[in-house]
């Protein structure tokens, strides 16, 4: 699988647009190689260098494995978003405390089967920082 966004490249800083600097909306994202027999896909924007641990910016179950991407600012097609760390149901981009540097932050997409078990993943990784 494969995971791309028209916005920015894989290790690029995020542009501001994305954060809570910016409009804090979610970028537009590509994916591809989806395998045969998956049931679901999961989108999801991790920071695994906060503080407290992993933090979750975004989470989104129940894509449609046929769809190939997201606009800017939207859902997937059949998604549904989970309460993401910041307590919202929603996008919840970059945000890393300030004077603590720049943060990787992790896009990834998960492709499951009708029991839930990962077929296959993608990730693309990027940094922001105040």
């Amino acid at each position: 699988m494969e995971i791309t966004s028209s916005a920015f490249s894989e290790g690029d800083a995020v542009p501001v647009r994305y954060t809570c600097d910016g409009d804090d909306v979610s970028p537009p994202l590509d994916w591809s190689g989806v395998p045969e027999g998956t049931s679901e896909l999961r989108l999801s924007l991790t920071d695994p260098d906060a503080p407290g641990g992993t933090f979750t910016h975004w989470s989104v179950t129940g894509i449609d494995p046929s769809s190939a991407g997201v606009e800017e600012g939207r859902v997937p097609v059949g998604g549904t978003e989970q309460r993401n760390d910041f307590g919202s149901v929603a996008y919840g981009g970059p945000c890393p405390p300030r004077g603590r540097g720049s943060h990787h932050y992790v896009f990834t997409i998960d492709a499951l089967d009708g029991d839930g078990n990962a077929l296959g993943s993608a990730t693309l990784t990027t940094t922001f920082g105040h």
